[in-house]
């Protein structure tokens, strides 16, 4: 595997990470990434006492991730010209608005309006793209893959933590009492953001940023092969995780085993993918980026096919949640650190969204698809095996990538 190439940035004085920012950062990715990442708990109570089946939920979702990722890179350019902490405090009020309306649905209408529109345009404004953006101005480029790890990992974190805590809430509270807690937790969010002040105009690598238009910059990154494919790749990132977030809970019963190994796997992902975010920001700081990412998704494909062609058992669902923890999110990093390599910092909030727009398309496929097939079906397999084929086609497309800045003639 071969090293990979310095920033044009490299020759910055190394100094400490900005802990602060990052904690803060972290927080804010915790709480963001929790409540969506345990959905699926709710999915058959919730159904159960309404009598909507899975294609209902389903496309909620899947509006959730659509709207996350049609939202971000609007979210993610607000947050570069008029400041990280406005566009947090949005998705805090957002995110508690549609929790609420979700949990008192009395039609299907007003899930997708609470559980996908709201909730979906919340994650868009708070998620990876907003907060990692904000890392990459206060960190030297040397850094960066590392502190993209550390806040990666957060989200991670929040997976862990509320898999149990919304499963806990849910059967101590019901589903409508337990949406109600976690959207007044949302509530936190803009408090917690604060040290996140700052546009893309602030923080210590202000000094190097190159001075661009929105249109000059999506013009730029259109036209760039590297970027074109690393879009296309991580639309299969989407897919895969998404399905597995909304869909594996519900999936767990299909099979029949006990309820209470969805809750551990979903934990033990989030646990796993803290181990596997921060790894990935080590590895992806030493070697190349594009290479490991290639890596990455062939290992999701081979773990899927393990899991589905082994006998399936609580220990083959325990040890699945174990593989698939280790690659969950180690996309996230390097893939933030290509965007900022190619194009610097400026409009990473921007460019780094339209990437994650890719993710959500994905995401948005994958948890509709699936409850869409299994209505039509009985059975998530189709799901599942589109997703390793998917898993192939993201490792060719991210192997050709190049790690280095764009060719800026004007500014040379």
């Amino acid at each position: 595997m071969s090293a990979a190439i310095p920033s044009v940035a490299a020759s910055t004085p190394r100094r400490g990470l900005p802990w602060l920012i990052i904690l803060s950062g972290s927080l804010v990715a915790m709480l963001t990434f929790g409540p969506r990442s345990a959905m699926g708990f709710f999915q058959l109570p919730m159904l159960a006492d309404l009598g909507w089946d899975r294609t209902t939920f389903g496309l909620a979702m899947a509006l959730q991730n659509l709207c996350w990722g049609l939202s971000q890179p609007f979210f993610g350019a607000m947050a570069d010209k008029y400041g990280t902490w406005r566009v947090l405090a949005i998705s805090g009020l957002l995110y508690a608005s549609g929790l609420i309306i979700m949990a008192f649905a009395t039609a299907p209408v007003w899930l997708h309006v609470g559980g996908g529109v709201l909730v979906g345009l919340a994650v868009g404004a708070g998620s990876f793209g907003t907060i990692l953006s904000a890392f990459a101005r206060n960190v030297t480029p040397e850094q960066r893959s590392m502190a993209f790890g550390i806040g990666t990992a957060a989200g991670s974190a929040g997976m862990f933590l509320f898999a149990p805590l919304s499963q806990g809430l849910v059967s101590a509270f019901g589903w409508s009492d337990s949406l109600v807690t976690l959207g007044l937790m949302m509530l936190v969010v803009p408090l917690v953001a604060i040290p996140l002040r700052g546009n893309a105009t602030s923080g210590s690598q202000a000094q190097s940023v190159y001075k661009q238009s929105i249109g000059e910059a999506l013009k730029e990154a259109l036209g760039h092969k590297s970027y074109l494919l690393l879009v296309s790749g991580f639309f299969v990132c989407g897919y895969q995780v998404a399905f597995i977030t909304a869909h594996f809970p519900a999936y767990i019963g299909d099979i029949g085993i006990d309820a209470r190994y969805a809750v551990i796997a979903l934990a033990l992902i989030g646990f796993f993918n803290i181990i596997g975010s921060l790894s990935a920001g080590v590895i992806g700081q030493r070697y190349s980026k594009p290479y490991f990412l290639s890596l990455i998704y062939i290992g999701r494909s081979i773990v899927v096919s393990a899991f589905l062609l082994m006998p399936q058992s609580p220990l083959t669902v325990l040890v699945f949640a174990i593989a698939m923890g280790l690659l969950w999110l180690s996309t996230v990093p390097p893939t933030n650190a290509l965007v900022a390599i190619m194009f610097g910092t400026r409009h990473l909030g921007l460019l780094g969204g339209i990437v994650f727009l890719s993710h959500q398309i994905g995401s948005f496929l994958g948890v509709w698809m699936g409850g869409y097939l299994y209505d039509h079906f009985g059975s998530y397999d189709p799901v599942w095996w589109i997703g390793v084929v998917l898993g192939l086609f993201a490792a060719l497309v991210h192997w050709p990538i190049e790690e280095k800045p764009v060719v800026r003639p004007a500014a040379a």
